[in-house]
């Protein structure tokens, strides 16, 4: 089974506002770069897609690390998400489950994988955590440069 080290960011100007999301997948000496942005979102749904769509982006089963500097991915998928699946997506309190639909896309996207999730500072000078910053956050620039452009 290969291994594959992932870093994954979002980022958002605003909250809610426009965001973006970079992910970093490393196989040996292969690398790819993925990122993409959506124009009202959160900072927690552009962590989350990060994640999502670096676990997609695998073509077989594969052992994973996956570096984040989200503890609302880290805590959630590690903690929270088995007791929402007991409680039929609900929080402790009885509440639907926020982002809802993006838990469901990671605990898919996840399954085929083992996956070790690793929370990492951000902003803190770890390379991978500050490139993926700077792929979600380039997302976003060239995103808004579509939209303010004239036709």
């Amino acid at each position: 089974m290969t291994h594959v080290e992932i870093y994954t960011d979002g980022a958002c100007r605003g909250n809610p506002g426009p965001g973006g999301w970079g992910a970093l997948l490393i196989a040996g000496d292969r690398r790819k770069e993925l990122s993409g942005a959506e124009t009202a979102t959160t900072n927690n749904r552009m962590e989350m897609t990060g994640a999502i769509e670096a676990l997609r982006a695998l073509r077989r089963p594969s052992r994973v690390t996956l570096y984040t500097d989200s503890k609302y991915v880290c805590t959630g998928i590690e903690v929270w998400l088995p007791q929402w699946k007991l409680r039929d997506w609900r929080t402790a309190d009885r509440k639907p489950v926020k982002n809802i639909d993006l838990w469901r896309l990671l605990d898919a996207a996840r399954q085929p994988h083992e996956v070790t999730w690793k929370w990492v500072k951000g902003h803190a000078g770890n390379e991978g955590n500050e490139h993926v910053d700077q792929l979600a956050n380039a997302a976003i620039d060239a995103m808004l440069a579509v939209t303010s452009s004239p036709t």
